[in-house]
């Protein structure tokens, strides 16, 4: 069922460490093709001759091969494998892992690995429902590593509880449903759009608005979790795409953000515009930083490029678009309206009269409009709900 899938096993100091054994057999046997990484305290608990002589391939534990002075190269490995399972991982491990810490061949693989990864946590139960533990887990998780739960039984210190690393046969499971398992947006291209835009008035000015970027990430990153191919045009902002699905181009301006959007746009099957694009730009942007001379000073405003209209007129028979309207009065006509002159096939609104949505929050509150005008009202939730939310909607238009 695994054959000649590449599983690259990742072991931390842990006593469940001699359970990777086991699992390097269940794997070689299902016909994939093992490579491990291990820290180095994970030698104190089962040697590398071991796990080496049941994968068939070194196991890993540091930088430097002694034997050759060859360099184990941590890239190459995160690039290599179709799936990366830490197993046993320690709570020490998974701290580092949670905040891009990198002191040993391991940490580094991970940080480098464009793979989907799973982590079977091993530890007491005091260490596993310890605040800290729990905080490390929903981080991790929020980067769209997969947690398989550790199990409850009996543990090394005598104490019976949750903690157990899963047993092999359990983690053997949870890989072979994750490459059984079909994403729904498998092979489909997907154009996003995120952020703000700065509209150049010197050198050191400029216009915009206070779009964070948060729910165009976050839609970025549930589009990706479905299987999709995401090319994300980002405006100025400090967040970052973790999903080795999503390929970032990072602009400024409206023009910029227009020309990334047509280079991309033929190709895609979805388009999800986020942006907060500004509408207008200054006529003349001074090469020099404007001085403080006058009481006054007039700002000659022209219209930027309308991406969403130019998309829309550009549209292909099976092409989606989906657009976004933050209004503050007459909020669901503007966005029907809205629908209809640049063509979207569905828009997102939210309202500024909401409290804890719209810019700069971590909470959203969205209703849904389609071209039939059906309508469908959300709670406030999380963008990451939100983004959700938005993406099983564009998966049921798929469908209909």
């Amino acid at each position: 069922m695994l054959q000649n899938k590449k599983v690259l096993l990742g072991v931390c100091g842990s006593i469940a460490a001699y359970k990777a054994a086991h699992l390097t057999r269940l794997l070689v046997k299902e016909g994939a093709e093992v490579k491990i990484v291990m820290t180095s305290s994970a030698t104190d608990f089962i040697t590398p001759l071991t796990l080496a002589t049941l994968s068939k391939n070194p196991a890993l534990a540091e930088f430097i091969r002694d034997d050759a002075g060859q360099w184990n190269n941590h890239v190459a490995l995160g690039l290599w494998a179709d799936v990366m399972v830490i197993a046993p991982a320690s709570a020490n491990t998974m701290a580092k892992m949670a905040y891009g810490l990198c002191d040993n061949l391991l940490l580094a693989v991970y940080l480098s690995a464009r793979c989907p990864v799973m982590i079977a946590p091993a530890m007491d139960l005091d260490m596993y429902t310890h605040p800290s533990t729990k905080a490390s887990l929903n981080t991790l998780e929020s980067y769209g590593n997969i947690i398989i739960e550790a199990e409850h039984g009996e543990l090394a210190s005598g104490l019976v509880g949750t903690g157990r690393m899963a047993e092999p046969e359990h983690i053997l499971e949870r890989i072979q449903t994750h490459f059984e398992e079909k994403k729904v947006l498998s092979g489909k291209e997907v154009l996003i759009t995120a952020g703000p835009t700065y509209e150049a008035i010197d050198p050191v000015r400029f216009i915009s608005n206070h779009s964070s970027g948060k729910m165009g990430y976050a839609i970025a990153e549930a589009m990706a979790g479905q299987g999709a191919k995401v090319h994300l045009v980002s405006g100025p902002t400090k967040l970052s795409a973790t999903h080795p699905s999503i390929e970032v181009k990072n602009v400024t301006s409206a023009e910029e953000m227009y020309q990334a959007c047509l280079e991309k746009f033929d190709q895609t099957d979805i388009s999800v515009l986020a942006a907060a694009v500004a509408d207008y730009k200054p006529a003349v942007v001074e090469s020099q930083k404007i001085k403080k001379k006058t009481d006054e000073l007039n700002l000659a405003l022209v219209k930027t490029k309308d991406i969403a209209e130019e998309l829309g007129q550009r549209k292909k028979e099976g092409q989606l678009i989906i657009g976004f309207a933050l209004e503050t009065e007459n909020e669901q006509a503007n966005a029907l309206k809205k629908i209809q002159s640049k063509n979207f096939d569905m828009i997102v609104l939210n309202s500024l009269k909401d409290e804890g949505a719209g810019f700069g929050y971590d909470t959203n509150k969205i209703s849904i409009l389609d071209r039939e005008n059906n309508i469908r009202h959300f709670e406030l939730k999380s963008k990451k709900d939100v983004a959700q939310d938005i993406v099983n909607s564009i998966i049921d238009a798929l469908h209909r």
